[in-house]
C-alpha cells in the first residue's frame, strides 16, 4: 500500500514536473516568438519628443507658439517629488521595486476579469509597460500586444534607470486639452509651473491618465473631485502625504483655468497676428511641418512690438475711415436667440461663443455686444468684458446717423435717424468707446464694423532687411489672408523708380527729356491708347518731373527707348518679378506682384543699392540651443579686440551684392524726395528727409505708398480683395499716405532718421527742373535743382529729348511750361517770368496701371 502510495506520488510529480516543463517551454517559445522583431528600446536613450515651438520678440519677450502636441518637456530633476509621488502612487505603487511588469497586479487583474466574466477587465500595466506601449507599440488591447509590452519592459528595465523611465513617462503621458507631459498640463489647468503646484493639483493630475476625456474639471466636476481625493488617498497610503494634508487637500474646491478660477496662459501673450502666422508659414517650409510644430524651435523674430500694435492700427484707422465715409451699415450677421437675453450669465456666454471671424477680439478698444432692449431712440447693449453699472450702456441715436442699412435684398434703406433702424434685438455688434480729446472722458459707446476694404502695411529696416512690422489686413482674427505676402495685386506706379533705375543706368540723366504726348500702340487686344491721370499731356519733359508727377506716358516712352527687357532684367534683379513680361504695360504696373517683394526693391534704393534680403527672423536656436539658422551673415572685424580705441565702433563686413550702381541709387531717392515734396506724395508729413512714390491703378482698384527714410522703408496697399474701383478721391496720395504717416511718426522717434548718404564718386551739377537746362554755380530760386551725376551721364544723358520712337509729339516745342508745387510765378534761368499753371494730377494723386 504504501509502496502504491509512493508510486503515484512519484508519477504525479513527474507530470507536474514534465507540465511544468512543457509550460515553461511553451511559455519560453511564445515570448521567444513574439521577442523577435521588436522595436528596439535603445532607442528611447534618444528620445526626442514633441515640443512646442515658441516665438519670442527682440527683447525676448513670448508672443506666440505653436505646437501639435503641446508639450514642455522637464528633465527629471526639475520635476518635483511631489508630482512623481502622486504619479507613481496613482498608476504604479510598486515601480521602484518590480522588474518592469507587476505580477501580482496582473494575477489580480486576471481574476477580476474571470470572476466578472469579462464585464470587469482593468489594466495592470506598470509605468514602464505604459512607457512600451506610448512609445513603441500600438495601443490595441490585445494578448499579442501585452506579451510584446511585457517583453519590452523587462528589457528597458535593464538598459535605463528607474528615473529615466519615469521621465520619459511624465513628459510623453497625453493629460488632455491638448496637454501631453506634465509641465504643459500644469499651465493649461492651472496655470502654474510644476513647483507652484500644490499637492491636490498634482493629485488631479495623476488622476488624469486613464480617462482625461471624462474627468473635464468643469463638465465632469463631480467625478474629477472623487479621483483626485482617490488618489490623495493612495499617496497617504504610500506614505507621501501625511493625514493633516490628505484631509486639507480632500477638503478643497477642485480650482482650475477652465473654471475661471485661473487666467488662461494664452491670455497672457498677444493676441496672434499676420506677423507670427507668416513666421510659421516660412519656418515649415524652410524646416518642414513636423519640426517646426513639434521639434521645440526657439525662434528670435525681428519684429518691434511697439511699431507692429503702431502699424495695425494706422491701417486699421484708414481702412475703417474710408468703410464709414460709405455710409453702408452692414453689422457682424451673428445673432443671440431671445430666450438667452434675459440673464446676465446667458447672454454673457452665448457672446463669447460668437467666432472671432465674425466679432474679432483683436482690434485694439473694439468690443463685441449684445443688443438687448431697443429705446425710442437708443438701444441698451451688453458688453463682453464690461462690467453692467445702474443704468446700463446705450448706444444714442446720435452715433447711428452717418449709416443706412443694406437689407438682405441688397438694398440700403433711409439713412438711419434712431438706433433701431440698424439693430434688432439680439443683434451681435462691435462698439468702442467714444472719449473726449481734452481729457480723455468716456462720452458714449458706439457702433463699429469690420470693412470690406482691405488692406495691407509692412515696415523694414533698410540696412538689415529685418521685417519690424507686418500687418496683412484689418484684423487676423477676421481674417488670416495675409495681404503683404499673399496678395498678387497690381503696383501700379509703384513700380516706376524701377522703369527710371533702367533709364538712369542706360545712359538718362534726372534732367534728360521725354517728350510727353499721346501714344498708340496695336495689340492683339486692339489699340492701346495710355493716358495720364489728369487726361492731359504737356510736351517735352525733364525726366525728374516724370517721375515726382507720375507721368505715364513719359514712362512708356522711356521704358520703350530702352526696352522692356532692359526693365524686365530691372524688376528682376531687385526680386520685384520672378519673370516679368516684357510688354509696355508691366511699365505702368500691370503686372501683379507683392508687397513683400516690392518693399525690397525700395529698401534697395535707400541702403545704395544693395542687396536685400527681408527676414522675419533672427535666429532659430533647436531645443538644445544650437543655432539652426542666423539672418545676419555679416563679419565683425574687430568685436574681439580688447584694444578698440574709445568712442570707434568695430567695423562691419558684408559680403552684399551691389544691385546697381551707388550713384543711380542715390538719383533715385533724389527724384523719390522731390516726389514727396512737390508730386503726388506731397501729403507725407515728417521732420527727417523722406522719399518715396505713390500708386493707383486703373479705376483705383489698387492705391499704394511706398516711402522711406535713412533708415525704416514702408509700405501701405489698400484694396478690396475681390478687385473693384473704390471710387472717387481714392488714390495713392490720399488713401495710404496718412498711413505712412501716423506709422512714421511714431517710427521715427526710435529710429530717427538722416540725410541719404551721398556716395562717392560723382559730381554735383545746377539745372533748371523746368526746362532741363543747365545753370551755373550760385543760381538761386525754386527752379534750381541740384542734380548729382556721373561723368558718363554728362556725356549722355544730357540734352538728349526721348520719344521712345513714337512720332507723335515730335513736333512741340522744347519746352511748355509744366507744373510747380503751388501754380506761382517764378524767374527763369534766362530772367523771363513764366506763370507756372497748378499741377496736373488733381491734388495728391498717383497715376499707374494700365490705361
Amino acid at each position: 500500500m504504501i509502496r502504491f502510495v509512493l508510486s503515484s506520488i512519484g508519477g504525479l510529480f513527474s507530470w507536474i514536473v514534465t507540465a511544468l516543463f512543457f509550460a515553461a517551454l511553451t511559455v519560453g517559445a511564445i515570448f521567444w516568438m513574439y521577442g523577435r522583431n521588436l522595436p528596439s528600446h535603445e532607442q528611447l536613450a534618444q528620445y526626442t519628443p514633441k515640443t512646442i515651438s515658441r516665438i519670442y520678440s527682440g527683447e525676448g519677450r513670448l508672443i506666440d507658439e505653436f505646437a501639435q502636441e503641446r508639450r514642455i518637456f522637464v528633465p527629471i530633476s526639475d520635476i518635483p517629488d511631489v508630482v512623481k509621488q502622486a504619479f507613481v502612487s496613482a498608476e504604479d505603487q510598486n515601480f521602484y521595486i518590480h522588474k518592469g511588469y507587476d505580477a501580482r497586479g496582473i494575477i489580480a487583474a486576471a481574476y477580476a476579469a474571470i470572476k466578472s466574466g469579462g464585464r470587469n477587465v482593468r489594466g495592470a500595466s506598470t509605468i514602464t509597460q505604459q512607457v512600451m506601449k506610448n512609445f513603441l507599440l500600438d495601443g490595441s488591447r490585445s494578448a499579442e500586444r501585452k506579451i510584446k509590452e511585457l517583453i519590452l519592459a523587462a528589457r528597458v528595465e535593464e538598459a535605463l534607470s528607474k528615473d529615466r523611465i519615469l521621465e520619459l513617462y511624465l513628459n510623453e503621458i497625453f493629460l488632455g486639452q491638448n496637454s501631453y507631459g506634465v509641465a504643459a498640463a500644469a499651465q493649461t489647468y492651472f496655470n502654474k509651473t510644476l513647483s507652484e503646484l500644490s499637492v491636490g493639483e498634482a493629485a488631479y493630475l495623476a488622476a488624469l491618465p486613464k480617462k482625461p476625456a471624462s474627468l473635464h474639471p468643469v463638465r465632469d466636476y463631480e467625478e474629477a473631485r472623487l479621483r483626485r481625493n482617490y488618489v490623495l488617498r493612495r499617496m497617504y497610503e504610500d506614505g507621501h502625504i501625511d493625514q493633516a494634508t490628505l484631509q486639507e487637500e480632500q477638503a478643497k474646491e477642485l480650482k482650475s483655468v477652465q473654471r475661471g478660477d485661473y487666467p488662461a496662459f494664452r491670455q497672457a501673450l498677444p493676441p496672434r497676428d499676420y506677423f507670427t502666422d507668416e513666421i510659421r508659414r516660412q519656418l515649415s517650409k524652410s524646416f518642414g511641418q513636423d519640426e517646426f510644430f513639434g521639434g521645440g524651435l526657439t525662434i528670435r523674430a525681428t519684429v518691434d512690438p511697439d511699431l507692429q500694435k503702431q502699424a495695425a492700427k494706422a491701417l486699421q484707422h484708414a481702412l475703417e475711415k474710408y468703410d464709414r465715409n460709405l455710409g453702408v451699415w452692414r453689422g457682424t450677421g451673428a445673432t443671440i436667440p431671445a430666450d438667452q437675453l434675459g440673464e446676465e450669465r446667458l447672454w454673457r456666454a452665448a457672446l463669447a461663443d460668437v467666432p472671432t471671424d465674425k466679432a474679432p477680439r483683436d482690434v485694439e478698444g473694439w468690443y463685441p455686444a449684445v443688443v438687448l432692449e431697443l429705446g425710442d431712440k437708443s438701444a441698451r447693449i451688453g458688453i463682453e468684458g464690461i462690467e453692467e453699472d445702474a443704468d446700463g450702456h446705450w448706444i444714442p441715436a446720435d452715433d447711428v446717423t452717418w449709416a443706412r442699412k443694406l437689407g438682405k435684398d441688397g438694398k440700403l434703406g433711409p439713412r438711419a435717424k434712431r438706433a433701431s433702424d440698424l439693430v434688432d434685438v439680439g443683434d451681435v455688434v462691435l462698439v468702442r468707446a467714444v472719449t473726449k480729446d481734452s481729457d480723455g472722458s468716456f462720452v458714449r459707446w458706439s457702433l463699429r464694423q469690420v470693412p470690406r476694404v482691405e488692406g495691407a502695411f509692412m515696415a523694414m529696416d533698410v540696412h538689415t532687411g529685418r521685417v519690424l512690422a507686418m500687418q496683412g489686413g484689418f484684423s487676423y482674427q477676421s481674417s488670416v489672408f495675409n495681404r503683404t505676402t499673399q496678395a498678387m495685386r497690381q503696383p501700379g506706379s509703384n513700380i516706376k523708380p524701377i522703369v527710371y533705375a533702367a533709364a538712369l543706368d542706360s545712359g538718362f540723366s534726372p534732367e534728360t527729356i521725354v517728350v510727353d504726348a499721346p501714344i498708340e500702340v496695336n495689340t492683339p487686344q486692339g489699340l492701346w491708347r495710355p493716358q495720364n491721370a489728369s487726361n492731359k499731356y504737356y510736351g517735352p519733359t525733364p525726366l525728374r518731373t516724370g517721375l515726382e508727377q507720375s507721368r505715364n506716358l513719359m514712362t512708356v516712352r522711356i521704358a520703350q527707348e530702352i526696352g522692356m527687357d532692359t526693365v524686365a532684367r530691372y524688376a528682376e534683379r531687385f526680386g520685384v518679378y520672378d519673370q516679368m513680361g516684357p510688354y509696355l504695360a508691366n511699365a505702368l504696373g500691370a503686372q501683379e506682384t507683392t508687397m513683400y517683394r516690392l518693399i525690397s526693391a525700395y529698401a534697395m534704393f535707400a541702403n545704395g543699392g544693395k542687396r536685400l534680403e527681408p527676414t522675419l527672423v533672427d535666429r532659430v536656436q533647436d531645443r538644445w540651443g544650437r543655432t539652426i539658422y542666423r539672418h545676419d551673415q555679416s563679419d565683425c572685424l574687430d568685436c574681439a579686440d580688447p584694444t578698440l580705441p574709445e568712442g570707434l565702433g568695430p567695423r562691419v563686413r558684408t559680403n552684399s551684392e551691389q544691385v546697381i550702381d551707388a550713384i543711380t541709387a542715390y538719383q533715385m531717392i533724389s527724384l523719390m524726395e522731390g516726389g514727396v515734396k512737390r508730386g503726388t506724395g506731397t501729403g507725407v508729413r515728417l521732420p527727417v528727409p523722406v522719399a518715396g512714390k505713390t500708386g493707383t491703378t486703373n479705376d483705383a482698384k489698387d492705391v499704394w505708398f511706398t516711402g522711406f527714410t535713412s533708415n525704416i522703408v514702408a509700405s501701405c496697399y489698400m484694396g478690396y480683395d475681390q478687385p473693384r474701383g473704390l471710387g472717387r478721391g481714392a488714390y495713392g496720395g490720399t488713401l495710404c499716405v496718412p498711413v505712412f504717416n501716423e506709422f512714421m511718426q511714431e517710427a521715427i522717434k526710435e529710429y530717427g532718421g538722416g540725410r541719404f548718404k551721398v556716395p562717392p564718386g560723382g559730381y554735383w551739377q545746377n539745372f533748371n527742373r523746368f526746362t532741363g537746362e543747365k545753370l551755373p554755380d550760385g543760381v538761386s530760386g525754386d527752379f534750381v535743382q541740384a542734380e548729382y551725376l556721373r561723368e558718363d551721364q554728362d556725356m549722355r544723358g544730357l540734352g538728349l529729348i526721348v520719344d521712345g520712337g513714337f512720332a507723335m509729339g515730335a513736333d512741340l516745342p522744347l519746352f511748355a511750361q509744366g507744373e510747380t508745387d503751388t501754380g506761382t510765378t517764378v524767374t527763369t534761368a534766362t530772367g523771363k517770368t513764366r506763370v507756372i499753371p497748378k499741377k496736373a494730377d488733381f491734388g495728391t494723386l498717383s497715376a499707374g496701371g494700365l490705361y
